[in-house]
């Protein structure tokens, strides 16, 4: 059990919780990319992004596996999105330090989502079921190309003033 659930309910919260950052980070940072900010969305985004990588955490962990890196990794990008949205407010820099970090915490949480959606989804899971195959690799792809796409759009927009 883990904080008084059995691991499959602590699994759908874990999961419902990434869910709804996934949904606020598609919200929030376009909008961004438009030039305006969403407080309310972004907030969202950041805590149930963090609560996700976070309660990732908790799963019993046995070794150093790809799916604890990602955690570590998306909970040290996250500490730079956090620090440039609420301390420094998005003012200069820390704009693009926002864009930056806040479109690479969203790509590792789509990310595991693939991941996820091919291991658990049967439709996707008999096109791909090692992770390896084309399918698995061209959606891998996609996300990430769209990522970096995205990311650029929003550190050109990061340079512009953003309206509340």
């Amino acid at each position: 059990m883990i904080l008084g659930l059995t691991i499959s309910q602590f699994a759908a919260l874990h999961v419902a919780i990434s869910l709804v950052g996934i949904g606020a980070g598609l919200i929030a940072l376009p909008a961004l990319v438009r030039g305006r900010r969403l407080r309310r969305t972004n907030g969202i985004f950041l805590w149930t992004t963090l609560l996700t990588s976070l309660t990732g955490f908790l799963f019993p962990i046995v070794a150093l596996t790809p799916a604890l890196g990602t955690g570590i990794l998306s909970t040290l990008i996250l500490v730079f999105a956090f620090a440039a949205y609420y301390d420094r407010k998005l003012v200069g820099r820390a704009a693009t330090v926002y864009a930056v970090s806040a479109t690479a915490a969203l790509y590792l949480n789509m990310f595991v989502l693939v991941v996820q959606s091919f291991r658990k989804v049967p439709a996707l899971n008999a096109l791909a079921p090692n992770g390896t195959e084309p399918p698995f690799a061209a959606a891998q792809g996609a996300l990430l190309l769209a990522a970096i796409l995205f990311g650029y759009f929003a550190v050109k927009a990061s340079r512009r003033p953003i309206a509340a």
